[in-house]
């Protein structure tokens, strides 16, 4: 298909077809134009890989939009309120979320005031991400660094073991004193493992067996290690949990806390050094150390405060349905989607 320039298609005069009747979003997912004309304002259609050599010269905003196709509707009002030219690309990606990346030289400021009105009224599952720095390249070798509890997996290890070892509300005691910053995480953590003291160790087996898994997750390590990216799990839970996911998603490498199990039963007791914030960030820089990862190819995902260090030792933090603290701290954020959308984080090439 021939395509013109983007400088020979600013220079296009309004006689360019106005595409009448046909949406932004159904311009970009059922036509192959590269032009469409919007209230007078012309859009230029690009391909992903294209967008560091031909736009970002131009000092452009770009926000991606990431969403399900039951919210393709609300997405196409919200599009349809565009006050500006812009450039689109729509993102090609090996699961069923649809992704459309947005250049314009104007400020996204007001329009994603009213995506964030529209997601919140709507209870849309879309999302939407302002990117500031160059990505990742999905299609090259890289790193990922996950959180388990919460990230990895939907619920939180020590909890469930706690509510099988039936002492549950006793933990849930201690993980609330520690949300109010009562507690450091060792101080919690040796905490609500001691109330496990004695509890009998198949409640590892049984939990083990019965891990979910978040949704979105194998989709989106398919697609990662499908281009050779190496996959970890750093965690502050405990081995055994790490263990399985590893054999279940063929993970290159995992880091949790050891029970120490005696005659079949818990002692209440860790052994090693804590896997703790730092920790976790540490396991960033030996990883992409051990496998030569280059530099900006190194992404980490968690949800909590705890998971700060370990962001922030990437070059591309994300967090995912994470605590406030951790956003802020984040490059992205994952807020509304599962984790399909974590490969819409990077760059296809």
């Amino acid at each position: 298909m021939h395509r013109r320039s983007l400088a020979s298609a600013n220079a296009l005069n309004k006689s360019t077809p106005s595409n009448r009747g046909v949406s932004i979003l159904s311009w970009l997912l059922t036509s192959t134009t590269t032009e469409y004309w919007h209230n007078d304002l012309l859009c230029q259609r690009y391909e992903e890989a294209q967008y560091h050599s031909d736009i970002a010269s131009l000092s452009h905003e770009r926000v991606r939009v990431i969403f399900e196709s039951s919210a393709q509707s609300h997405i196409d009002a919200w599009l349809a309120e565009l006050p500006f030219p812009a450039y689109f690309s729509v993102l090609e990606r090996e699961n069923d979320l649809i992704g459309i990346e947005i250049s314009a030289s104007k400020s996204f400021t007001e329009m994603m005031s009213a995506f964030d009105i529209s997601v919140t009224q709507h209870s849309l599952a879309a999302e939407l991400l302002l990117i500031t720095a160059p990505l990742p390249l999905l299609k090259q070798r890289g790193l990922l660094v996950m959180d388990m509890d919460s990230t990895a997996i939907q619920i939180e290890c020590i909890d469930e073991l706690a509510v099988l070892a039936g002492v549950g509300d006793e933990v849930a005691e201690v993980t609330a004193s520690a949300m109010r910053g009562e507690l450091d995480f060792e101080q919690s953590l040796r905490l609500r493992v001691s109330k496990l003291a004695n509890a009998d160790a198949t409640i590892i087996d049984t939990l083990c067996k019965n891990l979910p898994l978040m949704p979105g997750l194998t989709a989106s390590l398919a697609e990662l290690q499908a281009n050779q990216w190496k996959v970890v799990v750093a965690s502050g839970g405990f081995m055994p949990f790490v263990n399985h996911l590893m054999y279940l998603l063929k993970l290159d490498a995992a880091f949790a806390n050891e029970l120490i199990i005696e005659d079949g039963k818990l002692t209440g007791h860790v052994s090693g050094d804590v896997v703790d914030a730092q920790y976790k960030a540490t396991v960033i820089g030996k990883c992409a150390q051990k496998w030569q990862i280059e530099t900006g190819q190194v992404v980490a995902i968690g949800d909590g405060a705890n998971d700060i260090p370990m962001i922030q030792a990437a070059d591309l933090g994300i967090a995912f349905h994470g605590k406030p603290k951790l956003i802020n701290a984040a490059n992205l954020a994952v807020n509304k989607l599962d984790l399909r959308a974590l490969v819409f984080c990077l760059q296809a090439s």
